[in-house]
């Protein structure tokens, strides 16, 4: 049900790739086919969930081999979809556009899950709000299936009190008091910090989450070591496959990443169509 909710924000892609009409495909239109779609890459597939009932949606019949969350290889078949030559070819780019992209973040988001907890297996490796716009929905939902925490979802799911906040406001033990009355019990408040003096601070004034923003892993630790199992640690800035271990290594417990949606290779996928 809700991967249907969906089918009206694919269509909107697929009216940007198509608008007015294909000029080539068309002549295809009447001649039945198979689109066979595989993977030239290895990493996590991910985005089936949404593109399967999407296809089903415009007449096609679906034949899954992977399902969201299994390795792929070089090689592999992900799926088979039968159905007239002009639509399948239509929508082509737009499938392997879709499913590449959530894979090479599934992949991106498993790799640092799986660095990360080499050295601190309670670890969670999370997503940010550096998302592509109109695409954010899926984008984190690749985190999870990579086995991430997709983070905030947008500006309503908590309160996250940023550097710019605070230097406006100019007080941040008043502005987290204010907040915590006008705001509703169910929303964790965050607040960004990036010294041990305000991660002190911003703990003492109330704050259910510290974001330590473009530390190093040698400042990290004593911030660790004071307030580890008081309020829940999470580092930011920078954050890559190349450096994700040292931060680990600090004992936090969440771990941000823009990377893993800003940066993560698409995954190379394919489709071979036939006349049948």
């Amino acid at each position: 049900m809700i991967e249907e909710l969906y089918i009206n924000r694919l269509l909107s892609y697929l009216e940007e790739d198509v608008y007015p009409e294909d000029i080539t495909s068309r002549f295809l239109e009447g001649i039945r086919a198979r689109g066979i779609v595989k993977s030239r890459d290895e990493g996590i597939i991910a985005g089936l969930r949404f593109i399967i009932p999407f296809l089903r949606y415009l007449g096609f019949e679906v034949i899954t081999y992977k399902r969201d969350g299994e390795v792929i290889r070089k090689g592999d078949t992900i799926m088979e979809i039968v159905g007239d030559a002009g639509r399948l070819l239509t929508v082509e780019r737009l499938t392997l556009n879709f499913l590449s992209r959530l894979s090479g973040i599934a992949t991106a988001t498993s790799t640092m899950v799986r660095l990360a907890r080499s050295v601190n297996p309670t670890v969670r490796i999370a997503g940010t709000r550096k998302t592509t716009p109109g695409f954010r929905v899926f984008e984190k939902y690749a985190i999870e299936i990579g086995g991430g925490d997709p983070h905030r979802f947008n500006l309503a799911d908590a309160v996250l009190i940023k550097d710019n906040h605070i230097a406006i406001y100019g007080d941040l033990e008043k502005l987290i008091k204010v907040i915590k009355e006008r705001t509703s019990f169910t929303k964790k408040i965050e607040v960004e910090v990036s010294t041990y003096e305000d991660a002190i601070k911003a703990y003492r004034a109330g704050a259910d989450a510290i974001l330590l923003d473009n530390m190093r892993p040698s400042d990290i630790i004593p911030i660790v070591n004071e307030l580890k199992g008081r309020v829940i640690l999470e580092a930011s800035g920078g954050i890559t496959p190349d450096n994700v271990v040292e931060y680990a290594r600090t004992g936090v417990d969440v771990i941000s990443s823009g990377y893993i949606t800003h940066s993560a290779r698409s995954i190379d996928l394919t489709m071979d169509a036939e006349s049948i």
